[in-house]
């Protein structure tokens, strides 16, 4: 369990690292790539958070509730922290391309916990 602490805010600081950063060098090869990468990124969050909360004795759909919320809520200060940084702005559709990612793993791993538990 301390391990997938350690991963998750482990991953948490890497991602405010990267939004510290005034630009990122990721050449734009199609309209809302960043909304991809956005959801993608808060995808592998997601599956950090459940991986950290799958231990809590509550039901799995807390969990996964629980899980969504954490990375909602970090995308929400993210996109504020970006607000300080020169050339960086908040984009209340980045924490929705973020809360979508994240919230669409979860949603997968929820389910194939029901399917693997069912049989």
């Amino acid at each position: 369990m301390k391990l997938n602490i350690i991963l998750l805010m482990s991953y948490c600081g890497l991602i405010f690292m990267l939004s510290h950063q005034s630009s990122l060098p990721a050449p734009m090869l199609f309209l809302h790539q960043d909304k991809l990468i956005h959801g993608s990124a808060y995808a592998v969050m997601g599956l950090l958070a459940w991986r950290t909360f799958v231990y809590l004795p509550q039901k799995m759909i807390t969990i996964a509730f629980v899980s969504i919320l954490f990375c909602s809520l970090y995308g929400i200060s993210d996109e504020f922290h970006q607000s300080f940084i020169d050339g960086r702005d908040a984009d209340v559709w980045d924490w929705l391309a973020d809360t979508l990612g994240a919230s669409m793993m979860i949603y997968t791993l929820y389910r194939f916990k029901y399917l693997i538990t069912a049989q």
